[in-house]
């Protein structure tokens, strides 16, 4: 995590403090129910409750002696605690602390990003809305196709996240579960009741076989779905830079009063925030291969993962938490060029509308061989033309188009409404 692309909100999920907080309640939950159940005096908890402390400095330099964060983490605590501290983490072993604790944050950070995820929908949802019928032009390949409308284009993006949120909540349900079962997960030396009342007191649901450790498939879940709401992001950060290209310039992302574009051209206006997110977009994915290589440890366990976790977690998190924010931003503010739009439909001449003519010929019994041969021959005279000749002049021009088709049919053909009558249907359907 580097502060340029962090949010305090989410970085504050995977501070040390946070954490060793969850860590302290998880063991206090524990002694609360063990207490119950009689195995340790009812004072514990009690204690625990009012002296349970810890010292995040104290920690790292135990640590640096015993090299073990969880020992480090229980010797603070005693130091807090005093004598009933010999009765903290009874039974248990450092993954039922660890993998528990993990499950919190994650459902934590899943959560603020669900939140971001809103107001992404919100945002592209009152902008598709407000261009829902204006008109622009479709592209295949990067070249132009047929005509569609910049609300349909945004109401795409907005069904993708709208998925993603779905998935998302799937993810955080998946790695909502704790384990509290002890060494290889047999509950020989803590009362299953335990992890019940932990998991219930924490919003959490028991894991079905924890072997020691939460299955990593869990988590490679997690990680995968945020690799997928990078690369929407990432989808739609393109689509934005490619608008905001001189060239086309059908939309671009908002210059503010002072801000500059290059340090050597002062004309620059540059898609600058959506070119960083696609790199962010990069940094997320690439955090979803070790997490699913997570997924194979030793036997009942081995430590292989945590390394690991310790760095994608809070940076993949972070990264995409800060995205979304920074892509919500981007949408609410963009500037939209509808006269530009239509400017760059008219651009080649009318050659969009060779496919109504085509169909056109195949309704007025010619074979769809031949008619694609007919329009084809007009189209290609259009592109060579280089603007000199338009596409209804050249197929008026054909004898062998105008035989079966009227200047009134072709006319009827070339008008933008043959491609709008279903548009306020999809944006309904997308949109609801």
């Amino acid at each position: 995590m580097i502060p340029r692309y962090t949010r305090p909100e989410m970085a504050e999920i995977f501070e040390a403090q946070n954490r060793f907080k969850i860590w302290l309640e998880i063991e206090t939950l524990a002694c609360e129910k063990m207490a119950e159940l009689g195995i340790i005096p009812a004072s514990v908890p009690k204690i625990l409750r009012e002296k349970g402390n810890f010292d995040v400095a104290r920690i790292d330099e135990i640590e640096r002696e015993v090299k073990h964060d969880v020992i480090a983490f229980l010797t603070s605590v005693a130091e807090f605690v005093g004598p009933d501290s010999r009765y903290v983490h009874q039974g248990m072993t450092s993954s039922d602390v660890i993998d528990t604790a993990f499950s919190v944050q994650l459902t934590q950070a899943a959560d603020l990003l669900l939140k971001d995820l809103d107001l992404l929908l919100r945002a592209l949802k009152k902008q598709a809305l407000e261009h829902a019928s204006t008109l622009c032009i479709g592209r295949s390949h990067g070249i132009h196709a047929e005509p569609t409308t910049f609300g349909m284009k945004l109401a795409g993006h907005y069904a993708a996240f709208k998925r993603a949120k779905e998935r998302l909540k799937a993810a955080r349900e998946d790695i909502a579960v704790c384990t509290v079962s002890g060494a290889v997960g047999t509950y020989a030396t803590v009362n299953p009741q335990v992890e019940a009342y932990i998991a219930q007191k924490m919003g959490l649901k028991p894991e079905t076989v924890a072997t020691q450790v939460i299955p990593r498939d869990r988590h490679a879940m997690f990680f995968a779905v945020l690799g997928i709401i990078a690369s929407s992001v990432e989808n739609l950060a393109t689509e934005i830079r490619h608008l905001q290209r001189t060239e086309v310039r059908e939309a671009e992302e908002f210059f503010s009063q002072g801000q500059k574009g290059s340090s050597a051209m002062p004309h620059k206006r540059n898609p600058v925030l959506s070119e960083n997110l696609t790199g962010l977009a990069r940094l997320v994915r690439s955090m979803v291969i070790p997490a699913m290589e997570n997924v194979t440890l030793w036997h009942e366990r081995d430590i292989s993962h945590s390394s690991v976790e310790r760095n994608i977690a809070p940076d993949a998190c972070v990264t995409l938490d800060f995205s979304l924010v920074r892509l919500t931003g981007i949408v609410e503010n963009l500037l939209i060029y509808p006269d530009t739009m239509k400017d760059n439909l008219e651009k080649t001449g009318g050659l969009i509308f060779s496919q109504g003519v085509m169909l056109a010929l195949t309704q007025a019994d010619v074979s769809r061989e031949d008619s694609y041969r007919m329009v084809q021959r007009n189209a290609m005279k259009v592109w060579e033309s280089r603007g000199s000749l338009s596409f209804m002049d050249a197929l008026l021009a054909d004898g062998e188009v105008t035989e079966k088709l009227d200047k009134s049919k072709l006319q009827s053909i070339f008008d933008y409404k043959n491609y709008t009558k279903h548009i306020d249907s999809i944006l309904k359907r997308a949109l609801i």
